[in-house]
C-alpha cells in the first residue's frame, strides 16, 4: 500500500525500510505502549499458505534466518509433532515480528474445521483477521461462514490472495470470487504488475495501465461511501481532485473500524507483496487501545465496569493456548487485555462454565515464576507483559484453556468465548490395567489444553468416551495421550440402550439357605407391567394379612431397583414399569433385609424370563444448519438415519434450520458425515429427547 500512516503507531517506520527489516525480530521486544502492537489472527482454509505467509514475514524482518517448509517440518508455526504428521496446523501459534516501531504478533490459526477451537481462540487473541485466500482455488463455504461471524462483531479484515506465482493463480478472478463471498466491500489496494514482478497501488494513480484507472475509481468511491466526510461523495462526483492524504486517512479508519476490506495481494516465497501487507498491519489495522476487551465480573457472578486497554489498570487475561512441555511443564498462551503482567507477581486463575465437558470450575492463586515470548513453540524470556500484548508463562499448575488471570488481590472473570461443542463420540481403554492407570493420569493434561475435548465416564456403558470435533482431532488427541506413555486402543462406542417390560408378567423370588446357624429366608411373588416411555418406576405394596412386614417391603423394593439397574435381558437399565408386591413369606429368625433384597431380585428376574422384553434406543432432538442448496440432500440423509424431521425455518445466516429426532446409534459420525454432505458448511447440535423402541 506504501502508505505512509496518519495512525500514530506506524509514523516514522514504514515497511520495507531498513529499520522494519534488520535487527531486532519483534520476540525480544517488550513493548511499554500498547498502541505500539497488533494482534492479527490470519484464518482461512487448511492449505491456502497461512503458515507460509507467516514464515515468509518473519524471513523478510529478520526473526529467522531462512524459510522453513511444510513438507520438511521446519515452518515456525507447525512444529506440533501431530501438525507435521498431518501437513496441516492443528493448533494456533503466535509468531511476533517487529515493523518500525511496532510490534505484530501474528497468529496462525488452523484452517481444518476439526480445529475451529483453536481458531476461535486465535480471534479471541486477535485484534483484527487476514483472511488468506488462495489465488487457485475456489472459496470454501466454512470460510465464508467464518467471514459472517467475524462481521457480527465488527473485527477488522482484509483479504491475503496467496500463491499468485502459482501457474494457475488468476488474481481477477481470485477478487471477482472474494467480492461474492464476502461483500461488495472487498477490494483490492494493490495489482500485480506484469510477470508477478511486483505491486501497482491503485489509489496513487501513478500508473497510467487501463486496468489501473479502471479500479482505481471503484476504489476511491468504496472508500469515500465508508468515510465519515459526507461532503466528500458530492466532492468527488463533481470532478474534485481529492488529496492522497484525505482518501488514505478515510481508507485506514474504514479498515480498522471493520466496514471496509482491502485486498493485497502476495507470493510469499518470492516475497511479493510482504511490504504492502506490513505497511497495512501497522498502519491500517487496530492496535489493542481501539477494541473493547470482553466483558468482566467477580468470581460471584458480579458484574464489573468495563475493562480498559491500560498497562496501570487492574489485571485481567486470558488463556488462549494451553499445552504440556516435559521440561517447562504446563505452558500457557496468554492474552492482556487489562493492566501489566510481571515476572516473580502473584496471580489468580480462575475457569468456570466447562464442567460439563470435564473441566470442573477452579479457583487458585499462583506465582509467575517465567515470563515469555512466543515464537511458535520457542519462548524467548521477557520481563513483562502489558495490556494488549501476548505471553507465555510456564509452570502454572493450575491453568487450563479459557481460565481467566487476575490479580490475587482483586480476582476476577473474563467473559468465555464461544466454544465449539464436540458431537463425534470415540470410546478409549487402557491396553492392560497399568496403562488403565497411566490413561487417568494423563487424560486430565490433555483435556486441560483442549476446551473443545469433552470427557465422558459413561454411567450405562462404563465406557471412556472422548468426545471430539471430528477424525483429526480424534487422532490428535490419541497423539497426546500415547507420546505420554499411555498404551490404549479405541473400541466401538457403546450406545447406552435401556430395557422395559412390553407385556405383563408375574415373578416368584425364593432365596432360602440353610447352613448351620441363622440362615437366610426370603419368598415374595410380583406382578410387573409396562408403564408409558418417561414415567419411571412405581413399585406398590399390596400384601394382604401382614405376610410380609413392612420393614422387608422396602427391602422387596431396594431388590428390585438393584436388578433393574443390572438390566434383565442384555445388562441394560430397565425402565418404565409398575412392579406390585403382592405375597410373600417370612421366617420369625432367617429373615433379613439382604434376604428380601435377593428375593426381589430373582423374582424380576422369572418375571422376565416370562414376558417379552423390550429394548429401548436414545433419541435425540437435532438442530442443522445448512445453505439452502443442501437441505433436501440433508433431508434425504436424514431419512435414511431413520429420522424424523420436525420442521424448517429460515435462519439468520442466509440458510435453512432443519429439526429432526435422529437415534443416536445414527449420529456416532455425523459431524464427519454431515461435513463431507455439505461441502464443510453444515452444523448441527443435538440433545436427549426420550428413549423409544428399537426396531427388530
Amino acid at each position: 500500500m506504501s502508505v505512509k500512516g496518519t495512525r500514530e503507531p506506524a509514523k516514522g517506520s514504514g515497511p520495507g525500510t531498513a529499520e522494519a527489516k534488520g535487527g531486532d525480530n519483534g520476540s525480544t521486544m517488550s513493548p511499554t505502549d500498547p498502541a505500539g502492537i497488533r494482534n492479527v489472527a490470519l484464518v482461512g482454509h487448511s492449505g491456502a499458505g497461512k503458515s507460509m505467509l507467516v514464515e515468509a514475514l518473519l524471513a523478510a524482518t529478520g526473526a529467522i534466518p531462512r524459510m522453513g517448509t511444510i513438507s520438511d517440518g521446519t515452518t515456525v508455526s507447525d512444529s506440533d509433532p501431530s501438525a507435521i504428521h498431518q501437513q496441516r496446523s492443528v493448533t494456533l501459534s503466535v509468531a511476533p515480528i517487529r515493523v518500525g516501531a511496532v510490534k505484530v504478533n501474528l497468529i496462525d490459526t488452523p484452517g481444518y474445521t476439526d480445529f475451529t477451537g483453536e481458531l476461535r481462540a486465535g480471534l479471541r487473541a486477535a485484534d483484527a483477521a487476514l483472511f488468506v485466500v488462495s489465488a487457485v482455488d475456489d472459496i470454501d463455504g466454512a470460510t465464508v461462514a467464518l467471514w459472517g461471524e467475524c462481521q457480527k462483531v465488527r473485527m477488522p479484515r482484509a483479504v491475503v490472495l496467496s500463491k499468485l506465482d502459482h501457474p494457475r493463480a488468476d488474481f481477477a478472478a481470485a477478487v471477482v470470487r472474494c467480492r461474492e463471498a464476502f461483500g461488495d466491500s472487498v477490494l483490492p489496494l494493490y495489482l500485480p504488475a506484469a510477470d508477478n514482478a511486483g505491486l501497482i497501488g491503485i489509489i496513487h494513480g501513478t500508473s497510467s495501465e487501463t486496468r489501473v484507472e479502471e479500479a482505481r475509481g471503484p476504489l476511491v468511491e468504496g472508500i469515500i461511501a465508508e468515510s465519515e466526510d459526507e461532503t466528500l461523495m458530492d466532492r468527488y462526483l463533481g470532478g474534485e481532485e481529492l488529496a492522497l492524504e484525505d482518501l488514505i486517512k478515510d481508507l485506514e479508519t474504514a479498515v480498522a473500524r471493520g466496514s471496509f476490506f482491502p485486498v493485497i495481494p502476495t507470493a510469499a516465497e518470492a516475497g511479493m507483496g510482504l511490504a504492502e501487507l506490513m505497511a497495512l498491519m501497522t498502519e491500517a489495522l487496530p492496535s489493542p487501545l481501539e477494541r473493547v476487551p470482553p466483558p468482566a465480573m467477580t468470581l460471584d457472578g458480579t458484574s464489573l465496569k468495563p475493562l480498559r486497554c491500560d498497562p496501570a489498570a487492574r489485571l485481567a487475561a486470558e488463556v488462549v493456548r494451553t499445552t504440556v512441555d516435559p521440561f517447562l511443564g504446563r505452558v500457557c498462551l496468554v492474552r492482556v487485555f487489562s493492566g501489566t503482567l510481571r515476572e516473580d507477581s502473584s496471580i489468580h486463575v480462575g475457569g468456570r462454565g466447562l464442567a460439563d465437558r470435564g473441566h470442573e470450575d477452579h479457583d487458585a492463586d499462583e506465582r509467575v515464576t517465567h515470563l515469555y515470548s512466543p515464537v511458535g513453540q520457542g519462548l524467548k524470556a521477557v520481563p513483562q507483559c502489558i495490556a494488549g500484548d501476548i505471553c507465555a508463562i510456564s509452570k502454572l499448575a493450575n491453568a487450563e484453556t479459557g481460565d481467566s488471570i487476575s490479580d490475587r488481590e482483586a480476582p476476577l472473570l473474563l467473559e468465555t468465548w464461544n466454544m465449539p461443542e464436540p458431537l463425534m463420540p470415540v470410546a478409549i481403554e487402557g491396553a492392560s490395567r497399568s496403562d488403565e492407570d497411566a490413561l487417568a493420569k494423563s487424560i486430565g493434561k490433555v483435556a486441560a489444553a483442549d476446551p473443545t475435548l469433552r470427557l465422558e465416564r459413561n454411567p450405562d456403558t462404563h465406557q471412556l468416551v472422548l468426545w471430539c470435533m471430528g477424525e483429526s482431532h480424534a487422532e490428535v488427541v490419541l497423539d497426546r495421550l500415547r507420546n505420554q506413555g499411555v498404551k490404549l486402543q479405541t473400541v466401538d462406542v457403546i450406545t447406552p440402550l435401556r430395557e422395559t417390560f412390553a407385556t405383563k408378567a408375574n415373578g416368584h423370588g425364593r432365596h432360602v439357605k440353610q447352613s448351620g446357624g441363622h440362615g437366610q429366608f426370603a419368598i415374595c411373588d410380583i406382578e410387573v407391567e409396562p408403564l408409558g416411555r418417561g414415567e419411571g418406576f412405581v413399585f406398590s405394596d399390596k400384601i394382604v394379612g401382614g405376610a410380609i412386614p413392612g420393614t422387608f417391603v422396602s427391602s422387596v423394593e431396594k431388590g428390585v431397583r438393584a436388578q433393574m439397574l443390572k438390566g434383565v435381558l442384555a445388562g441394560f437399565p430397565v425402565v418404565d414399569i409398575k412392579v406390585t408386591l403382592v405375597g410373600g413369606k417370612t421366617h420369625s429368625v432367617d429373615s433379613s433385609d439382604a434376604a428380601f433384597q435377593a428375593a426381589g431380585a430373582l423374582a424380576l428376574r422369572e418375571a422376565a424370563a416370562a414376558a417379552k422384553i423390550q429394548l429401548l434406543e436414545p433419541v435425540s432432538a437435532v438442530v442443522i444448519s445448512v445453505p439452502d442448496e443442501y437441505v433436501g440432500a440433508v433431508m434425504s440423509d436424514l431419512s435414511g438415519r431413520r429420522g424424523r424431521v420436525t420442521g424448517t425455518t429460515a435462519d439468520d445466516t442466509a440458510g435453512t434450520e432443519i429439526t429432526a429426532e435422529v437415534p443416536d446409534q445414527e449420529l456416532l459420525r455425523y459431524a464427519i458425515e454431515l461435513r463431507a454432505l455439505t461441502a464443510g458448511t453444515g452444523r448441527f447440535r443435538r440433545s436427549y429427547l426420550r428413549h423409544e423402541a428399537l426396531p427388530k
